[in-house]
């Protein structure tokens, strides 16, 4: 990184909180900006403040958090709002100590949240329990900024006990909470609201998000690896510009190397919206939700700002964070640091054998995924048989999905799945929301078990399997992230993103969709390692009748 303790910079600066922009310069000493001058200069660029996520999981990077900020800060992303929800269910507050202290070793403004539901249910095998005692541990930390996604919106409605205790933690401790309620509008969403909610990033259309904004709720915008809300929620940014932010929610490496949050404000800005008002959706607005010490280019502010070519395109020149530069034309500037592994991981190698299905009925409850979104629907199919037992229907498009315990010995779990087109072969991954289970699709039982083997030999990672041809990529943290370079995962992985869309899939997000299959808080069914589970009536369900 360049350090220049003390430095000017001119431009045309963008000043989000006065709503102006004017030609000046900005003077920087030990890591604030000291003064701001007006005055005319030769400069064209544009200095503005860094972009801030307001959702996102780290973790599904595959990246530790300082592997994570090298990439991000080329496309001018200066802070996070974090729920590290993901390791917490595997590692519990040693994974979320993990995460706060690996992201202190880089130039980078990591804010994460105490997560509310570990685990997400009662109804899948996690690997460990964050309860009111260790949600105000965490709460105590001064990174920790706030109680992240309450997801158990109807233990909010019903007013469980712990639930209740968990909001109550958040408000002895003045810190806000987020939101995660997919479909919740009227009466139900205000009573949700009202209980201290504040935030949702789950909304999937217009109706819903207009409806929680009226109560008072930021909806906050996501387009990520997989679960893609831009196109039908920016029409918001017409009625309710104040509380809208942008999250990417899960971003895989591939695609956070190609963009980030900058994404967003092209396509909002190209969408008609002024750049000023959706500069603050990615600024302002978390800065002052969240209390986060971010700078917003006033005198006296943390020299946290880009430096980008025009307020179309957007191209980030350079980066800033704490008047050090961390990115220059697309070239990050934050040096990898070695960190060491932790993690869980109990399972054991499975067979064909193990993975069977006796026909016991006719119709079968099968898994439609849906593509750019987390909930999926539910098909009544008639059964294909080979020699008795349930068999995947490549024709069809119906293959198997399998979810096996990480945690212990135990007989796995198996449903079928549609929309994944696979015509040969297998993946399988360690990145199953929310427990982090073993989660696997294919068409044949040799190819699932041998990618599901692969990866309990590595102790996690996700893989491919077609035949004798046999990808890997290891994820040795809580099998969720690498500790390797950042751009040398993000290859490993577009290889094998590659791979899985040449077995057939037209999915955008092929193992980033499958990481959501077992992901129960989203309807309509989805499966655990304890079996076929229907969201909505948040139960198990038969697989076959």
């Amino acid at each position: 990184m360049k350090t220049k303790p003390n430095f000017a910079m001119s431009g045309q600066i963008v000043d989000i909180v006065g709503k102006r922009i004017f030609q000046g310069t900005i003077f920087v000493k030990a890591g604030k900006i000291a003064m701001i001058k007006e005055g005319d200069n030769d400069e064209k660029n544009y200095i503005l403040p860094g972009f801030i996520d307001a959702h996102i999981h780290i973790e599904s990077s595959m990246l530790i958090p300082s592997e994570f900020a090298r990439l991000a800060v080329i496309h001018g992303t200066v802070a996070t709002v974090s729920d590290p929800h993901e390791i917490a269910n595997v590692m519990g507050i040693a994974g979320v100590k993990f995460m706060i202290n690996n992201g202190r070793k880089v130039p980078f403004k990591f804010y994460f949240g105490a997560s509310s539901c570990v685990p997400a249910t009662p109804f899948e095998t996690a690997g460990a329990r964050l309860g009111p005692e260790e949600i105000d541990e965490l709460m105590s930390l001064p990174e920790i900024r706030y109680l992240s996604e309450m997801m158990n919106f109807p233990g909010v409605l019903h007013k469980d006990p712990e639930v209740m205790a968990k909001l109550a933690v958040a408000e002895k401790h003045n810190k806000p909470v987020d939101g995660h309620a997919p479909g919740l509008k009227g009466d139900d969403a205000a009573k949700y609201i009202s209980a201290g909610i504040s935030t949702d990033h789950e909304c999937f259309t217009l109706e819903e998000a207009l409806d929680k904004a009226v109560n008072g709720m930021y909806v906050l915008i996501r387009e990520g690896s997989a679960a893609r809300n831009f196109d039908d929620l920016i029409l918001i940014m017409d009625k309710y510009p104040e509380r809208v932010m942008f999250c990417s929610d899960d971003r895989h490496p591939n695609d956070l190397v190609e963009t980030h949050i900058n994404d967003h404000v092209k396509r909002a800005v190209k969408a008609g919206y002024d750049p000023m008002t959706v500069l603050r959706a990615c600024t302002l607005h978390p800065v002052r939700h969240y209390g986060l010490d971010v700078g917003m280019l006033q005198e006296g502010d943390p020299a946290d700002f880009i430096v980008v070519d025009s307020l179309k395109k957007f191209n980030v020149l350079e980066t800033f964070i704490g008047g050090l530069k961390v990115a220059e034309n697309g070239k990050t500037l934050i040096k990898s640091v070695r960190e060491k592994v932790i993690n869980k991981f109990h399972a054991e190698t499975i067979s064909p054998d193990d993975i069977q299905v006796p026909a016991t009925g006719k119709r079968l409850s099968v898994i439609r995924a849906l593509d750019g979104q987390l909930v999926t629907e539910k098909l009544n199919k008639r059964i294909h048989t080979d020699d008795g037992m349930v068999a995947c229907d490549t024709d069809k498009d119906i293959l198997k999905l399998v979810v096996c315990n990480r945690y212990g010995k135990a007989k796995p779990a198996v449903a079928f799945i549609n929309h994944f087109g696979f015509k040969r072969g297998a993946i399988a991954s360690t990145v199953a929301h929310d427990s982090h289970n073993l989660i696997a699709v294919g068409t044949n039982d040799e190819d699932i078990c041998r990618a599901i083997n692969l990866l309990v030999e590595q102790k996690g990672g996700i893989s491919l399997v077609d035949g004798k041809d046999e990808e890997l990529l290891p994820l040795p943290v809580a099998g969720l992230m690498s500790n390797k370079d950042g751009f040398a995962v993000a290859a490993a992985y577009d290889v094998l993103d590659k791979k899985a869309k040449s077995l057939g899939s037209t999915l955008r997000a092929p193992y980033m969709t499958l990481s959501f299959m077992a992901l129960l808080v989203i309807p309509d069914i989805k499966l655990s390692d304890k079996g076929l589970f229907d969201g909505r009536k948040f139960e198990f369900i038969p697989l076959m009748k």
